[in-house]
C-alpha cells in the first residue's frame, strides 16, 4: 500500500506537534482526519495544509467522550475509507502547583484526556484495523520525556505519561493478533507553544529556574512519518527525540 492509499487520525491537531505531523503525513501523500476540542484551531491547520487540504477532515472531538471518539472514527471511514495510522497526541497538565495543593478535580482532568483518551481511541482503532482489509495497523502514543523523567511539579502529567509506556505495550502485545503495530515517541522540548516559557527559565530539580533549549517541531514531525512509513512487520516500539542541549540525561 503506497502512502497515497494510507490514512491517518491525528488527535491535538489544532497546534504544535499534532500540527505539525499531519502537514508532515499529507506532504507525504497520506489522506488525514484531524481532531481536537477547537474547531477553529483544526481550521487553522486545514490552512496551512495548502494544496493537499483537500485530503483533510476535521472532526471536532473530545477524547474523553467515548462517543465523540467514535464519531471521529466513523466520519474517518466514512470519508476515506479505512485507518492506518493513530496518534494519540492529545495531551494536557495541571498547574504546576506541589503535589498536596493539587485538587482531585485537577488531577481526574489530565488523567481524562492523556491516559483515558488514548485509551479509548486505541479501542476505536482496534475495531476498525482488525476488520479491515488489508487487515492491521498503526498506533502511536504521545509518551512525552515524562513518561522517563519527571519535572518538579508534575505528578498527574508524569503519572499519566508512564502509564502510556504500559498501554504503549499492552496495545503491541494485544495487536500482534490483527497485525496492528503500537509504538510510542518520547519528545523533549519542542518549539511549541506549551514550551514557550522555556525561553525565560523554568523550575529545576534542584530549585533553581534556568533556560531550556528547544527544538523545531517539525524534527518531531519527521520522526512521526518515518514510524508511520515502516511496513506492519517493523516497529519502533520507543523513540526519544529530544533538544540535544536539554537537561534530560545526567545530573542537568
Amino acid at each position: 500500500m503506497t502512502t497515497q492509499n494510507k490514512v491517518a487520525i491525528i488527535t491535538g491537531a489544532g497546534s504544535g506537534v499534532g500540527r505539525a505531523s499531519a502537514l508532515a503525513l499529507l506532504k507525504e501523500g497520506y489522506s488525514v482526519a484531524i481532531a481536537g476540542r477547537r474547531e477553529d484551531a483544526l481550521r487553522k491547520t486545514i490552512e496551512l495544509a495548502g494544496d493537499a487540504s483537500s485530503s483533510v477532515l476535521a472532526v471536532p472531538t473530545n477524547v474523553c467522550d467515548p462517543v465523540s471518539v467514535e464519531n471521529l472514527f466513523a466520519k474517518t471511514v466514512e470519508t476515506f475509507g479505512r485507518v492506518d495510522v493513530l496518534f494519540n497526541n492529545a495531551g494536557t497538565g495541571a498547574p504546576a502547583i506541589p503535589l498536596e495543593e493539587l485538587t482531585p478535580e485537577q488531577w481526574q482532568a489530565v488523567v481524562d484526556v492523556n491516559l483515558t483518551g488514548p485509551f479509548l481511541c486505541t479501542q476505536a482503532a482496534f475495531r476498525v484495523m482488525k476488520n479491515q482489509n488489508p487487515q492491521g495497523g498503526r498506533i502511536i502514543n504521545n509518551g512525552s520525556i515524562s513518561a522517563q523523567t519527571p519535572r518538579p511539579h508534575s505528578s498527574p502529567y508524569t503519572a499519566t505519561k508512564h502509564a502510556i509506556t504500559g498501554l504503549t505495550k499492552s496495545t503491541s502485545l494485544d495487536g500482534r493478533r490483527y497485525n496492528i503495530a503500537c509504538g510510542q515517541i518520547d519528545i523533549g522540548n519542542a518549539a511549541t507553544e506549551m514550551t514557550e516559557r522555556m525561553v525565560d527559565g523554568v523550575p529545576q530539580a534542584d530549585g533553581s529556574i534556568a533556560v531550556e533549549p528547544r527544538m523545531d517541531v517539525n524534527d518531531v514531525a519527521s520522526a512521526i512519518v518515518y514510524m508511520s512509513s515502516l511496513p506492519l512487520e517493523s516497529n519502533v516500539l520507543t523513540i526519544t527525540v529530544m533538544a540535544t542541549k536539554m537537561p534530560l540525561v545526567g545530573r542537568g
